[in-house]
């Protein structure tokens, strides 16, 4: 038997400053564990995803502005964008990685789904 773990958004749609940071979370249906493995991807209207940055199980990550981690209950997954510009507005996805060989069913359902998290800057 094989289980779908899912990921959904908290919020649809955050809004926030520039310059101030804001943190874009989804809830996992499970607690995360050393072998999870979550891509952070941005897409601007008419154009395909962009990656953003990865993490490994409970690891933090951080990349330039951006910085990923997982609440201390491991059922929650934060990016947080620091010092928020304009073009920082885009729909954001978490990605989970199949835990399957062969198994990209999750990937792309993930990436692809329409729960996602719109950011919106207010200027």
């Amino acid at each position: 038997m094989m289980y779908c773990e899912e990921l959904t958004p908290v919020q649809k749609e955050e809004n926030s400053l520039e310059g101030s940071s804001v943190t874009l979370s989804y809830r996992y249906s499970k607690q995360v564990t050393g072998t999870d493995y979550f891509f952070w991807y941005r897409r601007y209207p008419g154009k395909p995803p962009e990656f953003l940055i990865s993490q490994f199980g409970t690891q933090n990550a951080a990349n330039s502005r951006l910085s990923a981690s997982v609440s201390e209950d491991k059922t929650k997954i934060d990016l947080q964008i620091s010092s928020a510009k304009l073009s920082d507005s885009a729909v954001y996805y978490c990605a989970l990685q199949p835990t399957v060989t062969g198994n990209t069913k999750t990937l792309y359902k993930n990436l692809w789904s329409k729960d996602n998290t719109i950011l919106q800057n207010v200027h």
